[in-house]
């Protein structure tokens, strides 16, 4: 299976299954329209008026030689590998819900705002405690573990947060464990004795902004309806500079409210944040922030214009990170993370204040997606191999989409609240995402000119 596509000027052509990315003339990218079902006398026959002969039979020639050396038109020999088929997942990672509770209320808020539709809760030392030697238990041989600390807003009970991180070393050590640490915050908490903490002991830190201040404070205020923007960027900002070289971004939500969300992204690398994600808001459509199929045309455009503009600046030597832009084009990461995705339900759990199990943080709240709870250990093994076989072979619109090893088969929580099946991928996702990667390959393109 190939995958061809044009961005300005370039042509490219992706091979799927070997994920070689090949950037062509048009008389490579013509010809490929009728290459797979056609003689080579054919071809020349069909497009003998638009080009000279001599040149369709070399152009021919040469993609004999791509498919010669499995560049175009490989076979799919992952559902065979070795990994794939003898996969037992562990537990590697955990989302530690250390606070059902929030000091801000965004409009489009999964968690209802904090609570999960439940009540407002913070996390107490003891189940955070049975959570992480859970985790120790149910993670086999495996060394390196993830933990993220989540909310709600999770600086709410950063007293707690700090008595796991020091429980977790200890444990660590006990057991020949590396835990990575990851906290996510909207920020509003922050001081300087929190950012320093912050900075020695997580590896990675999420720090939540949409971006422009109307665009922001419109979706994320306080209890008093005031806006967030001008409380947190200051905060970020320092938190920033004194992150250095470590791991953090900043991550926002764009809307039907802000589809210019280019805007956005370029605003949030303009304060000097160099790591950047902003996603796609995913609601039902009775809110009107919710993004409608109709709305697509003018989200790619935003997508191509912002990776116009990443190229500029790279090349300017401003150059930042957007998340859905980093792609790798080496066939990374592994075999299971191409066809499986997140691991949510297998190799992720979440877990809640009162020491609940989910798949995720995002099936928090439904009780038909309760695994189990961390006092008895016990999480539910049907549930689990459920999701474990929730992978691209598995769900047929995946079967002959070019993107299934980029995207993995998407979110299940979104597949399950639009569709019901976690096996039945959220249309509109898929759309955002193929284009997404189509830019990504084309930055990818344009930079190795």
């Amino acid at each position: 299976m190939i995958h061809k596509f044009q961005h300005k000027d370039t042509k490219m052509v992706l091979d799927v299954n070997s994920g070689a990315v090949h950037v062509v003339d048009k008389i490579i990218y013509d010809i490929l329209d009728w290459y797979k079902e056609n003689s080579d006398d054919m071809i020349m026959d069909k497009l003998k008026d638009k080009y000279p002969v001599a040149d369709l039979k070399e152009a021919i020639e040469e993609l004999h030689l791509l498919e010669k050396e499995g560049l175009i038109y490989s076979e799919d020999n992952y559902s065979d590998h070795p990994t794939f088929i003898n996969r037992k997942p562990v537990v590697k990672a955990l989302c530690l819900h250390v606070a059902h509770d929030c000091n801000i209320r965004c409009k489009y808020c999964f968690a209802s705002q904090g609570d999960f539709k439940g009540n407002r809760l913070l996390m107490s030392e003891e189940v955070g405690k049975k959570a992480l030697d859970l985790l120790i238990e149910k993670s086999g041989n495996r060394r390196n573990l993830e933990v993220d600390f989540f909310g709600g807003e999770p600086l709410m009970n950063f007293e707690v947060v700090k008595n796991l991180v020091e429980y977790g070393r200890k444990r660590e050590k006990e057991f020949n464990k590396k835990f990575r640490f990851t906290i996510t915050t909207n920020g509003v908490l922050l001081d300087d004795e929190k950012m320093e903490y912050i900075n020695e002991h997580m590896d990675n830190v999420v720090l939540s902004i949409d971006g422009r201040k109307d665009v922001n404070d419109n979706m994320r205020y306080t209890i008093n309806g005031n806006g967030t923007y001008d409380i947190i960027v200051p905060k970020f900002k320092k938190f920033a500079d004194m992150r250095g070289n470590k791991n953090y971004y900043v991550r926002g939500t764009f809307t039907r409210e802000n589809l210019d969300f280019s805007k956005d992204v370029l605003h949030l690398a303009d304060l000097g944040f160099e790591q950047t994600s902003v996603e796609p808001v995913v609601d039902s459509e009775e809110n009107n922030y919710a993004i409608r199929e109709e709305d697509l045309d003018t989200i790619f455009e935003e997508y191509e214009t912002l990776a116009d503009e990443y190229v500029k600046r790279i090349n300017d030597g401003k150059g930042f990170n957007f998340f859905h832009f980093m792609i790798d084009l080496n066939q990374g990461p592994c075999v299971i993370k191409r066809l499986s995705g997140c691991g949510a339900g297998s190799e992720y759990l979440a877990v809640t204040p009162e020491g609940d199990i989910y798949p995720c943080h995002q099936f928090v709240g439904n009780e038909k997606f309760k695994m189990g709870d961390v006092f008895t250990k016990n999480v539910n093994e049907d549930l689990g191999h459920v999701f474990k076989n929730a992978h691209v072979y598995n769900k047929e619109k995946c079967n002959d989409c070019w993107a299934k090893f980029y995207c993995s088969g998407g979110c299940h929580a979104n597949a399950f609240n639009f569709n019901n099946d976690i096996n039945e991928p959220y249309d509109m996702g898929c759309e955002m995402e193929k284009k997404r990667i189509e830019c990504a390959l084309a930055i990818h393109a344009n930079l190795s000119e």
